[in-house]
Order: structure tokens, then sequence, then C-alpha cells
């Protein structure tokens, strides 16, 4: 077992706990399907686009910020719960060249990334960090009180950040700077990947996990109303460790299976197609739909790869 996993177990063992319910869940209409990405068969080895190993240290999350231009990479380089300032932002062009390795550094173990109104937001254990993307200055730090394992992070239209905490069974909302329980419980299913798609949240459950950290039942897709936080499922079937979680551009979705090495396509009709099979640690990925590119973070590899999944 690597060293993410060992830590990351060591955490589960005092963390988990039940909370109140954040909605009644029902079963989404199903709407008509969406196509699904033209692929090859996941038996066939697909090269990458491109690779970035330069300055990759335990990479957990990839984002392509759309008014700029550049992709970014959170490092947590060491233990994902360790509180050691060695995490960093790694910056790099639009074809995957290092831009700064060190583009911010001195964060602890930075996971999932998000950009709104002009700044990167980054989850780092128990805080939210924005980070002013022209100057790359540090500020605001959002302490959560009481957060266990800060994960994905996602951006309302309305400037809302919201952050998953996969460990305490939370979502957070922070807004003027400040942060409250946007949702909490067993029916947030340990959620991990998180997307802010107009009027609700669309949530990545891992499942339970296990003293493993695999999980008996894994998770499901589904959503959260913004409002009445109701839960509507995507997937009617537990489907995944997700981890990973981006809008395909057409009403579905791409998500990786961070356990099983899996990258995934689901439809907004909830059917799930396996677009290909990687190692263990696929993580919080990006997609870019013009280009069908997927850009994943192989963490437990040190490597950033980007993927044309039409071939």
């Amino acid at each position: 077992m690597n060293r993410l996993f060992c830590v990351v177990l060591i955490i589960l063992l005092f963390v988990f706990g039940c909370a109140s319910n954040p909605g009644t869940e029902t079963k989404q209409p199903s709407p008509s399907p969406t196509p699904a990405p033209t692929m090859a068969s996941p038996n066939t080895e697909v090269p990458a686009k491109w690779t970035a190993t330069e300055g990759i240290d335990t990479p957990e999350s990839v984002y392509v910020d759309s008014a700029s231009g550049f992709i970014f990479s959170s490092q947590i380089v060491g233990m994902p719960g360790e509180r050691d300032g060695n995490g960093r932002i790694v910056k790099l062009s639009s074809d995957g060249k290092v831009i700064d390795a060190n583009w911010v550094k001195g964060l602890n173990a930075p996971k999932g990334l998000r950009s709104a109104n002009g700044k990167l937001w980054t989850a780092d254990i128990d805080e939210v960090i924005g980070i002013d993307i022209a100057s790359a200055s540090v500020g605001p730090r959002i302490k959560i009180q009481g957060a266990q394992f800060l994960n994905d992070v996602a951006a309302g239209t309305d400037g809302t950040v919201y952050v998953t905490d996969m460990m305490g069974n939370k979502i957070y909302a922070i807004k003027d700077g400040k942060a409250s329980v946007f949702a909490e419980g067993e029916d947030l299913e340990y959620p991990n990947g998180l997307l802010a798609e107009n009027d609700r949240l669309v949530v990545g459950g891992w499942g339970k996990p296990e003293a493993d950290f695999t999980t008996k039942v894994p998770g499901h897709l589904f959503t959260l109303d913004l409002k009445t936080k109701k839960k509507t499922l995507i997937t009617p079937n537990p489907t995944a460790n997700i981890d990973g979680l981006e809008s395909d551009g057409k009403g579905g979705y791409i998500v990786t299976d961070y356990v099983a090495g899996k990258l995934l396509h689901i439809t907004a009709g909830g059917d799930v197609h396996m677009l290909k099979q990687f190692k263990a640690g696929t993580a919080d990925i990006a997609f870019v739909p013009a280009e069908n590119l997927a850009i994943i973070p192989h963490m437990n590899e040190n490597r950033i790869a980007a993927y044309n999944i039409s071939q």
C-alpha cells in the first residue's frame, strides 16, 4: 500500500460519524440520453497527447482556467493530511509544458481547484484558500472550524464557493468570506467530486470507506438542489469511488474512480461507460470538451497526462 493510502486510512479510523439528512432522496427522471463521446476500447492502449513530470509530486487536482488559458495543478508533495508546508501549485501551458513549478508554494496538502472572479480556489485540509491568478498572491485564507479533510471545490454563479469534506461527510458553502455547512449526513455518501451547475450541485459520492479505503457499496453520482438541498440520483445504481468530476459539455459528465483507476463517462440519464483503464490513483481531472481532452493527475505516479478520448 502506498504512503498516501496509509495516511488516509489512519485518518479514516478517527473521523467517521453521522450527521443530519440533507434532504429526501429521489430518483431523477430519465431525460433523453446524451450520446457518449466516441472512444477507443478500454483495453486498447491510447498514448497520451502530452505528459508532464517536471515538478510534479503527488498531483491531486488539475484545472484549466478558461479566462487565462493556463492549466493549474495542486501538488501535495507528501502526505494528504500533513501540515508540512510543502504543498504547492504548478502552472502549465495549454500544451502541458511546466511554466512555473512553484507558482504558489508554502501550502500544506492542496487538493481541489476551481476559479471564480479572477481567483483560483483550493482546498487545503481545513481551510479554503483564494489565489489571485494575475499576481499569484495568496489570500484570503478561510479556516473552516471542524473540517476534517477538505477535498474538491466548486464555484456558483453568485460567487459562492463550495467544498466537500469527504471524511466529515459534509459540504460547506463560503460566501463573503464566511463558511457555513450547506449539507451533511450519510446521504452525502462521503462526497468527493463536486461541480456547481446552474441551480444545483453535482456530487460524486465515494461511499463509506472500509479499513482498506475500499467500499462495500461505492458512491452514486447525484445532485443537490441549491435552494431545497433535495438529493436526486443521476446514476440509479452505485457507481464508483468518484474523485474527479467534470461536465462533458453535452449534459453528461466525465469522472474518475480513484481506487479502480478508471476514467468514466456518465450520461445525463445515468448510463455509465468506461473510457479508459489506468492504475489506481486517477484523481481530480480537468476536461476540455472542444478537444475531447481529459487531463488526469496520476497521483501515485507523480505525473499528469492528457488523453484524447475520441481516439
